[in-house]
């Protein structure tokens, strides 16, 4: 049997083993080692030369030096070299296992101190959350107590919600007269205004200086994120309506910076809201199947409308401002009075394709609805039926917004792009292309129907009829759902499924 001397792995000359780790080594070599570490190399305890116990080998019988002598003087140095060489090896080999270990403990470390980190970030948001919505329950209470809250109000309060009747009422040569009336005065207003621009409106090349002046994260939960609806008041346009992932709505005074009102009751996210641009009420609807309007001094559900099967897709307030139209993923839209809760009339799309958005045009007597297959249909409200059908997208519609002239209509779908429609030619003149993959979510064009905003991968803004890009938002972290303009398009409201509400304007 051979020996192996521990570090050099060769046959030892003088071999010796240590009392302390049993192991084998060169004499020399390991002489030279405890000379200069006084350990043993193995298990590192201390150790002397003295305690090493010599092996009794049969001698090896080397073949005889060469007579010259600078031959073995060479060789000698290189043994020396060669030694010295083993020697650093091993010190290496154990300092790399210690340094593996040493790094093992560190990323262990690491990685406890990230999770420490994460759950003190979680309790952190949760905590502003919290802070955000307490701050104006103060003022919530001192509205809701010099409020004088409605007969119909106290009574849905006290009794619970009425149940509304579902069955189809009809349109009445009442309301038909009504619609129309209101269609009427409507034109005639529009016809003087003429096609002036307001003066008190934002001009282009201020648009273009637009910054982000604000950001309000609390408004909804942060355990389920995203603010998924907007809509502005348009008579007092410092109140701001969200719909969120967390079932709730929630009213916001950007002047005040504080919460007015949250509206709890929908058992699903909220996809869809209106600011009744008359009083102070709002509108949601939800894949619960339900539309509810609210009182938002009390924050109590006034009307609960069941008018679909399934996931309610869209929301559009009538301009007389007593009647709702929805669409819904059961094929069909209604037609529901605000006041009653009742619903007038509710058609099945002619291609019994579900829908997926809808809006009033601004006269009130035609609108428009997008379905899953890519189509964007005029429907007459009078007559009940399917007047014009755009084709063009691909990809379900998911969004639409007529021009307050009335002679435009933008469509989005999930094609990269958004078309402009003359209604008057029934055809469609403009298609702006976006860079591949973009989202577009919503569309809105501001009061005047002089820009056009797009909310989606970015929020960005266009100018009509030259429809030109006039200034792109990048500051969400996530998709944004919804954009509105402000007053004169003084300032631009955005949210997103980063859970923020983005206001826009000059610094």
């Amino acid at each position: 049997m051979s020996l192996i001397c521990a570090i050099t792995n060769e046959v030892p000359d003088i071999a010796v083993v240590s009392p302390f780790s049993g192991a084998i080594f060169e004499k020399r070599i390991i002489e030279k080692y405890i000379t200069e570490n006084g350990c043993d190399p193995i298990n590192g305890k201390e150790m002397k030369i003295e305690d090493l116990i010599e092996v009794k080998t049969p001698p090896i019988v080397k073949p005889k030096p060469p007579s010259a002598t600078s031959i073995p003087a060479t060789l000698k140095t290189m043994q020396d070299e060669w030694d010295a060489l083993m020697l650093h090896s091993f010190t290496q080999r154990q300092q790399l296992q210690t340094t593996r270990q040493e790094l093992s403990h560190a990323l262990y470390q690491h990685d406890a101190a990230c999770r420490v980190i994460a759950r003190l970030n979680k309790e952190v948001a949760a905590a502003r959350e919290a802070l955000a919505t307490l701050k104006p329950q103060a003022g919530i209470g001192a509205s809701i107590a010099s409020t004088t809250i409605p007969q119909p109000a106290i009574a849905a309060e006290a009794g619970g919600i009425a149940t509304q009747p579902v069955e189809q009422t009809g349109m009445s040569t009442d309301v038909i007269q009504k619609l129309q009336d209101k269609a009427t005065v409507l034109t005639q207003e529009r016809k003087k205004r003429g096609r002036t621009v307001p003066e008190e409106l934002v001009a282009q090349d201020q648009i273009k200086t637009f910054l982000t002046i604000a950001s309000h994260p609390g408004l909804h939960s942060a355990s389920i994120p995203g603010i998924l609806a907007l809509d502005i008041n348009s008579a007092d346009h410092s109140k701001i309506l969200t719909g969120g992932n967390d079932k709730n709505a929630t009213v916001f005074n950007k002047d005040t910076e504080q919460v007015v009102a949250i509206l709890k009751g929908h058992t699903k996210k909220i996809t869809n809201v209106i600011y009744h641009p008359d009083e102070d009420t709002v509108i949601t609807a939800s894949p619960d199947t339900t539309i509810r309007v609210w009182n938002v001094p009390t924050s109590q559900t006034q009307l609960l409308l069941r008018c679909h099967d399934g996931t309610v897709t869209g929301l559009s307030l009538h301009p007389t401002g007593d009647y709702v139209l929805s669409t819904s993923s059961d094929k069909h839209w209604a037609f529901s009075d605000i006041r009653t809760g009742r619903l007038l009339t509710k058609v099945i799309d002619t291609a019994e394709v579900g829908l997926t958005t809808a809006q009033f045009h601004p006269d009130g007597l035609i609108f428009g609805t997008g379905t899953d297959d890519s189509q964007v249909k005029i429907w007459d409200l009078k007559e009940q039926s399917n007047v014009a059908n755009f084709p063009g997208h691909t990809g379900p519609i998911s969004a639409i917004s007529f021009s307050e002239n009335g002679y435009y209509l933008a469509t989005a779908a999930d094609d990269a792009c958004v078309k402009l429609w003359d209604l008057r030619k029934l055809k469609n003149f403009k298609t702006i292309q976006l860079d591949d993959g973009y989202e577009v979510k919503d569309l809105c064009f501001d009061q005047s129907g002089t820009y056009l905003a797009i909310a989606g991968t970015d929020v960005r803004v266009y100018l009509s009829k030259q429809w030109q890009d006039l200034k792109i938002f990048n500051d969400h972290t996530a998709l944004a759902t919804g954009v509105r303009f402000g007053k004169h398009a003084r300032y631009i409201a955005s949210t997103s499924m980063d859970r923020t509400l983005k206001l826009y304007a000059v610094e």
